[in-house]
């Protein structure tokens, strides 16, 4: 082979079969091309991401899994690739397969590697978000080179992420290297040998356009009455948990609705590769009708392709290109007749079909995983080259993204404890719940936006009945004679009013509109959307800033997946005025703040308003909001720097002292996420800063230097005061820990992804 610098160990990231999907099954045809070319075919190895609790059942290449949602995975598999000395490491990179916002918590895994890496980019979008395109940019600085498998996403990524063109290495997407064979030698093997056979495979889903190709049927039956069409391959297993068979029902639906029963089969299944090559050799046409521009690549399509099947395929990016020059035909998205026309012309002319199917042919012989597997090797020995030593100190490794090692793991122990089948208890004695006291919706909303915060960033279903029974504590709180939440319940179930306080009933509004937007699935988001449109009206008429200030809250979430809702919008703007007519009639130069006295739920009104100002658009507005909040924190900064909650025995009035005692979780939960917040918006690494630092007030450095978190229950102190902490951990204290310990995560992603102004992307084309 001629490779210089030929790695002696190689770990490839990725999906890894018995998973089912496309970057799995690329994860191990590529594993076991490269063990054929290296002496010892033992020294490639496999780190597997998890999609599910229980993992798989994979083969002995996979040394090592990660689950996708958890930190400490992503850092214990570089810890265990660098002491087992690997030479390089192949990324196999898909925004999906990696937890976090984008995929971003994989930098956890990079950032602490000190091996070569070469990134593989299934996807590059021609039109990413902010995020998506920072992800990439990020990934480049980590990255010795970056492997795509179309010209075209050289051409995006070079013009639109701004990636060095050097950096960038173009090696087609592997195939098994098939025979060039007559499709009727397997027909008889299917019982279908006296048919001309139309096949599409992959795992299903709505993206796939197959209902395009089944309403184009009729006209290619009228000409072809011996056609049938093979739709072959499983639902997507993503799609199957969230969605289940609804897109494969509405299929076959669609199929006899059209009469169509004897001339379209669904084979239901997730094929091994050689059962696969079969069904590609039996296919006298293959076809791709899928809705989406943007997809640069195709793994169905380059096994179609290499096989020899004349293809007819919409002109999403990768077939495009790699049906260009007479290799297969294009049909317009969406558009049944041409698929018809195009797919009778080919079935009407074999001679022009067989030449297309040679030419496809001949195109794939470069493709085989022989030669694949070889290009990568060549690779790797171009950046053993170029980096004849390691490690190297990426700058970036010096001073991003340290949060994720200074705090906690999340435990839901007491969480859980404090958690019944009506909800969650307001109280605690010491750690053991106190039924005493039952339930309030205060509590049972915060619960919500927990349990919905977790599932997002976790996706651990474990949250789910959590969740459900939130949901369930809300909407019988939510009295429809009088329009408003009840708050307090006994324990035996007997709610002690009929409408509970303005603050309370905006809560529920905020742990709403966060399910809205979180819920794990569309049952979870129509019951929080309906009780959510019946609830807010009653804000409307609040005279309470804070229960404005939590409203919307709520109402950003809720705009987020429904920002359509004109109703839900005018309410935002009238609350957002109301906030900022009382920050104007009350401001000072030396207080700018929006009442004479801080009391409870401070940061919650300068959040309110930051929040509102973005979706209306109000600079005004949102320059209150940082002004009032920056005022805010250096108010509870203490002269030995740490943060000093302002107590609730006097609170803190604007001609009096600041009473020191006592201090609540809640009041430093309100200053996180709404730091939190701010640095999302502005990128600006103080708000950072701010929020780590009032993070640590759980952890001690506050103005007893007592820590608040039990790390063995998961549970929060209630509180400071002057002879030492409050020792009970009652649900108010321990939901504002986890909800500012979840958004420490979440905070991470967002620095992450916090664009980078300049010089870190032109650092990486002089090392590459």
């Amino acid at each position: 082979m001629g490779v210089k610098n030929l790695p002696k160990t190689i770990a490839v990231v990725g999906n890894y079969i018995p998973r089912q999907c496309g970057i799995a099954t690329y994860t191990s045809d590529l594993c076991e091309a490269l063990s054929q070319k290296l002496p010892n075919p033992d020294n490639v190895i496999a780190i597997a991401m998890d999609d599910i609790v229980e993992g798989y059942d994979y083969p002995e290449r996979v040394k090592f899994e990660i689950r996708e949602n958890i930190i400490r995975d992503y850092i214990n598999a570089a810890d265990f690739l660098n002491l087992n000395q690997i030479d390089a490491v192949i990324l196999q990179h898909e925004f999906g397969i990696f937890g976090g916002k984008d995929g971003s918590n994989i930098f956890q895994l990079l950032k602490n590697l000190k091996i070569p890496i070469l990134t593989t980019l299934h996807t590059v979008l021609s039109n990413p978000t902010n995020a998506q395109l920072v992800i990439i940019q990020e990934l480049a600085k980590y990255s010795h080179k970056f492997v795509v498998m179309a010209h075209k996403a050289k051409e995006i990524l070079i013009d639109i992420y701004k990636i060095p063109h050097s950096m960038i290495s173009m090696i087609p997407h592997g195939i098994p290297d098939v025979p060039f064979v007559d499709p009727i030698f397997y027909k008889d093997k299917f019982g279908i040998e006296e048919k001309k056979v139309i096949l599409t495979f992959g795992l299903i889903g709505p993206s796939k356009g197959i209902e395009y190709m089944i309403e184009a049927m009729p006209k290619i039956i009228e000409k072809f009455n011996d056609v049938i069409y093979v739709i072959l391959g499983a639902t997507h297993p993503s799609l199957l948990r969230t969605d289940g068979e609804e897109y494969r029902h509405y299929l076959l639906r669609k199929v006899k609705e059209l009469g169509l029963e004897d001339h379209v089969q669904f084979h239901n299944k997730f094929v091994e590769l050689e059962a696969l090559t079969e069904y590609l050799i039996a296919a006298d046409i293959y076809v791709t009708p899928y809705l989406s521009k943007e997809q640069i690549t195709s793994g169905t399509l380059a096994y179609a392709v290499g096989s020899g099947n004349a293809v007819v395929s919409t002109p999403y990016l990768f077939a495009e290109e790699i049906l260009a020059n007479g290799k297969g035909r294009l049909v317009p998205f969406r558009d049944s007749e041409s698929l018809a026309a195009e797919i009778n012309d080919l079935l009407s002319h074999e001679h022009e079909r067989n030449t297309i199917r040679k030419e496809a042919y001949l195109y794939g012989r470069g493709m085989i995983w022989k030669k694949v597997s070889e290009r990568y090797l060549k690779l790797i020995g171009k950046v053993f080259e170029i980096r004849p030593t390691y490690p190297v100190e990426h700058t970036i490794r010096d001073h991003r993204s340290k949060i994720i090692d200074e705090i906690p793991r999340i435990n839901l122990h007491h969480f859980r404890v404090m958690t019944d089948n009506t909800g969650i208890l307001q109280h605690a004695f010491f750690t053991i719940p106190n039924r005493d006291h039952g339930y309030c919706i205060d509590d049972n909303a915060r619960a919500l936006i927990v349990s919905c915060l977790y599932y997002d960033l976790r996706k651990d279903d474990g949250i789910i009945k959590a969740i459900k029974i939130y949901l369930a504590f809300i909407y019988h709180a939510y009295n429809y004679e009088k329009e408003r939440f009840r708050n307090f319940m006994s324990y035996n179930r007997i709610w002690l009013e009929e409408i509970g306080s303005e603050d309370s009933h905006s809560r529920a509004i905020w742990g709403l509109g966060v399910a809205v937007n979180l819920a794990p699935d569309k049952p979870f988001r129509d019951m929080a959307t309906r009780l959510f449109g019946d609830s807010i009206t009653a804000v409307e008429s609040f005279t309470s800033p804070r229960a404005w200030s939590f409203a919307l809250l709520g109402i950003s979430q809720y705009l987020e997946i429904l920002g359509g809702d004109a109703g839900v919008r005018k309410i935002q703007e009238s609350l957002a005025e109301k906030l900022y007519s009382l920050y104007k009639d009350s401001f000072k130069p030396d207080w700018p703040w929006f009442e004479e006295k801080l009391t409870y739920a401070n940061a919650s009104l300068s959040h309110g308003l930051i929040i509102a100002s973005q979706r209306l658009s109000r600079l005004d507005m949102f320059e209150a909001g940082i002004s009032s909040l920056e005022w805010l924190i250096e108010r509870q900064i203490s002269p030995e720097g740490h943060i000093s909650i302002i107590g609730n025995e006097k609170w803190y009035s604007k001609d009096g002292d600041k009473s020191k005692f006592d201090q609540q979780p809640v009041e430093t939960m309100n200053l996180i996420i709404a730091c939190s917040t701010v640095f999302k918006y502005t990128g600006d690494k103080k708000w950072i800063e701010n929020a780590r630092k009032c993070f640590s007030w759980f952890l001690g450095q506050n103005d007893l230097g007592a820590q608040l978190y039990n790390y063995q229950t998961g549970g929060c102190k209630d509180g400071l005061q002057s002879m030492g902490t409050n020792a009970n951990e009652g649900a108010e204290s321990t939901l504002a820990w986890l909800i500012s310990l979840i958004t420490m995560y979440k905070l991470f992603e967002d620095q992450v992804l916090a664009k980078e102004r300049s010089k870190g992307l032109e650092d990486t084309a002089d090392v590459n």
